[in-house]
């Protein structure tokens, strides 16, 4: 499909892999109206892309994200009722009601810089690889206010209490190895290396069946909130509803790839569409 032009986002393309890059690189990314209501429209579009099986979050520039852009944002979007209203509905569109649920894996790929608000959008994002020298942090306390829209509640669903309370309170700053022990990242690489390594995660998440794979991370983060036994009961039905969505999960095809022709086994691969 033909990509839309954005004025603050820039859509890259890397075979069925498809790169949303944040793209205001003179302001470090900073999130302002107009990006957010970019970021909407490209993603909605995405979504329903038929040639994209995997999403990237990026950022041009020398920053993923350095958070809200303070003076469009709260400032100038704060003298118009309407705007202020808009943006603060887009920002929570993209960053959280989209991403969270987004029907197709989504991977943060961060450098540079990420600080206060951006931590929502990695944290909706199924995946993140951060650069080891990336930073990250929120200094908000700094400035005399709390870690806004969720960006707490992010925290602590993401960090144990102690971690999330420690940098929202001193907003000491942390690199991409530390991101990764406060599981705010699955892994740290050079950043030399980072969109290499983003593109061979990507890869492998391509070629996995597209239904199983959204019915997975669903799955993963809703019961994580649950009781067991609604936990048990909800993985009967979401699993039902996969195998009513795709007949190649059944028997006919996922079981009889396990047991009979034995193609897969724990190690060696996944089971492909």
């Amino acid at each position: 499909m033909a990509d839309k032009k954005y004025e603050n986002v820039e859509i890259q393309r890397d075979g069925n892999i498809t790169f949303i890059m944040l793209n205001r690189p003179d302001k470090r990314n900073a999130m302002s109206p107009g990006l957010h209501a970019d970021m909407v429209d490209a993603l909605e579009t995405i979504s329903v892309d038929p040639e994209t099986r995997v999403v990237v979050i990026g950022g041009n520039g020398p920053a993923w994200c350095a958070g809200q852009d303070l003076k469009l944002y709260f400032r100038e979007a704060g003298k118009d009722p309407i705007k202020r209203r808009k943006a603060n509905a887009d920002s929570h569109r993209w960053r959280w009601e989209l991403l969270s649920r987004y029907p197709k894996p989504t991977i943060a790929m961060v450098h540079g810089f990420a600080f206060g608000g951006a931590f929502t959008q990695l944290c909706a994002c199924d995946f993140a690889i951060v650069a080891e020298d990336a930073t990250l942090g929120l200094s908000e306390v700094n400035w005399g206010i709390i870690p806004g829209g969720i960006v707490s509640w992010n925290l602590s669903d993401m960090m144990l209490p102690r971690h999330a309370v420690y940098y929202a309170a001193t907003g000491e700053p942390f690199d991409g190895k530390r991101a990764v022990e406060l599981g705010l990242a699955n892994f740290a690489v050079p950043a030399a290396e980072l969109r290499a390594k983003t593109l061979e995660l990507a890869s492998k998440l391509s070629k996995l069946n597209p239904n199983v794979l959204r019915y997975t991370k669903e799955a993963v983060r809703v019961v994580r909130k649950m009781t067991p036994e609604d936990a048990r009961d909800y993985l009967a039905v979401k699993q039902d509803s996969l195998m009513r969505l795709d007949k190649e999960i059944g028997d006919r095809v996922g079981m009889t790839e396990f047991l009979d022709k034995k193609s897969y086994r724990p190690g060696l691969g996944p089971y492909k569409r």
